[in-house]
């Protein structure tokens, strides 16, 4: 299993030190999410190949590896213009990916639940255009159903994946996500099987809660989507549930900290989950 770092809580961080700190921090591998400098959310990326091979020093000088790309683009939004460019920037995004060494991209649905149907055609139609340029690379990707997109749940997604029928393209579970996507931890990683490649990991609340008055929002029926992403413990996620499911399943895949609440003590927090994950999956090779 490869234990990596999102290391958006220290975004502030110039390019070329960040490997450094991941080091730092005790991290091997690092999930690269969207970066001014680099990849944007939902802009073409930034980075030109002297920016690359200058991080990819970096990266090498400080025995860091990327263990995965995460972009950001507006594929599956109904808004053709606006797909047509997210499919230009996913080129980009994967060329840069393979210019880093690396070969697993890993990102979001991202269409509109309010508009599902419209959204997974356009979402197919860009795969169809994307698709070929991931198997003539060689990179993987990964996809995780989000709060707020057309594909919320975790079951609905897993089947979205297999509807895609391409061995490269397989399952994220995203902890802090775990209400959104129906709440049952053991039930969506079993439903996925083989299928599940990579996990974000973080803790959060149920917003379902209460009778749904866990969180107040005005004006009342607002469509709004409330997660966190906290430090283990801090939240309701069945920590036991998932590591011991995970353990029985053999994971074996990438396992991404993605803390994004606490930049005022952004490297206790890091460290904090590195040691906690460490301890929790220790177990797993015990008795075997």
């Amino acid at each position: 299993m490869k234990l990596a770092l999102d290391p958006y809580m220290f975004r502030s961080t110039p390019l070329l030190e960040l490997p450094g700190l991941v080091a730092d921090l005790g991290y091997e591998y690092i999930e690269l999410s969207p970066r001014e400098d680099f990849t944007p959310f939902f802009l073409h990326p930034r980075a030109d190949r002297g920016r690359v091979v200058a991080f990819k020093a970096a990266l090498d000088a400080a025995g860091v590896q990327v263990a995965s790309h995460l972009p950001l683009y507006r594929w599956s939004g109904p808004d053709e213009d606006e797909r047509q460019a997210a499919v230009r920037y996913w080129k980009r995004a994967i060329e840069l990916t393979v210019d880093l060494g690396c070969n697993v991209m890993n990102s979001e649905f991202n269409g509109r639940p309010e508009q599902a149907a419209r959204s997974e055609a356009q979402f197919f139609r860009s795969l169809e255009e994307l698709l070929p340029v991931f198997e003539r690379e060689g990179v993987e990707l990964r996809l995780e159903p989000h709060p707020d997109d057309f594909v919320e749940d975790g079951r609905v997604a897993v089947d979205m994946i297999r509807g895609i029928n391409s061995p490269l393209v397989s399952f994220l579970y995203c902890a802090p996500h775990t209400f959104h996507q129906g709440g049952d931890i053991a039930g969506v990683m079993e439903y996925a099987g083989d299928l599940l490649k990579h996990l974000h990991v973080a803790d959060s609340f149920d917003h379902r809660a209460s009778s749904g008055l866990r969180y107040i929002v005005n004006p009342p029926g607002s469509a709004v989507r409330v997660h966190q992403h906290l430090d283990i413990g801090q939240g309701e996620v069945d920590w036991d549930q998932f590591f011991g499911t995970l353990g029985q399943l053999d994971f074996d895949g990438i396992m991404t900290v993605c803390v994004f609440a606490w930049e005022d003590r952004a490297r206790e927090s890091s460290r904090f989950m590195r040691e906690e994950i460490e301890r929790r999956t220790k177990v797993w090779g015990e008795g075997r």
